[in-house]
């Protein structure tokens, strides 16, 4: 099976996984979780430096994923990178586990930030990114963010700071579903054009399909991209991906589903 195949089937593999974890674990925002699964595959499979037998490498690339609400996603990549154990996924949600609703850093190997508080995990990444500068270690931070998230003010006080210090191992990747808890992105804080404002900020910053996962590991693989300049990439997504009943309708940003909709989401997947 070639490269491409293979990111396509993983992805596939976790949204199955997600609509039955939602079930079981009782859990929402299974929307956000079903929009940024290509791109968590994408950079785990195809971008990060990363080794699930040295979790605390000093060299390893970061993933800070910023939008914490859809935690599952990324408990389900590093649970088929190797990172967390099946018996450690069971606990999700659960009393006296160890996997919360959202991220705890280092609740288990490759949590590398606390998260689900929107807007922090851009300068959190931006820290990190110059720490490797100050102790002169080569490696790479790739943030996670929804575009709601962007209504935070702290994200452009950090999206100011990063060219100015020329912090061109440091990726943003915005999963730009359009929806926000309440309501259309566009329709609450007006966020069009977020390609138009992180160049006017000073990054390299660039369109995608969200959904293009092998596009997506290419642009990953290139950070640094040559530029000297910290790298955006607007990932443009749609909420519920894979799921024709889920798919851009907000609803499922709290809804969970039940035993016949569960069955009824890996049917359309082709995945019984």
């Amino acid at each position: 099976m070639s490269e491409s195949n293979n990111l396509e089937a993983i992805a596939l593999r976790i949204r199955g996984e997600l609509v039955k974890i939602s079930n079981q674990a009782n859990t929402p925002h299974l929307g956000s979780s079903l929009s940024c699964v290509d791109i968590l595959v994408a950079a785990y499979w195809g971008a990060l430096n990363i080794d699930p037998n040295k979790p605390d490498s000093p060299d390893r690339d970061r993933l800070i994923f910023s939008k914490g609400h859809a935690a599952t996603t990324l408990y389900l990549a590093l649970n088929m990178k190797g990172f967390i154990s099946n018996e450690t996924l069971a606990t999700y949600a659960k009393s006296g586990g160890i996997l919360p609703e959202h991220p705890v850093y280092k609740s288990a190997p490759g949590i590398e930030a606390t998260s689900g508080s929107l807007g922090h995990g851009l300068p959190l990444g931006l820290g990190v990114a110059v720490s490797a500068r100050i102790h002169k270690i080569d490696y790479r931070v790739y943030v996670v963010m929804s575009d709601g998230e962007c209504n935070e003010g702290s994200v452009w006080e950090a999206a100011m700071l990063a060219p100015a210090q020329n912090l061109d191992n440091l990726a943003v990747i915005i999963d730009a579903n359009q929806w926000q808890a309440t309501g259309r992105s566009k329709d609450i804080t007006g966020i069009s054009s977020l390609k138009g404002k992180f160049e006017a900020f000073g990054w390299s910053s660039g369109d995608i399909d969200g959904h293009d996962v092998n596009a997506l590991a290419k642009v990953l693989q290139k950070v640094p991209d040559g530029s000297g300049k910290p790298v955006a990439v607007i990932a443009h997504t749609i909420k519920g991906k894979g799921v024709s009943f889920m798919e851009d309708n907000n609803n499922w940003h709290y809804r969970i589903p039940n035993e016949e909709e569960v069955k009824k989401a890996p049917k359309e997947m082709g995945l019984t």
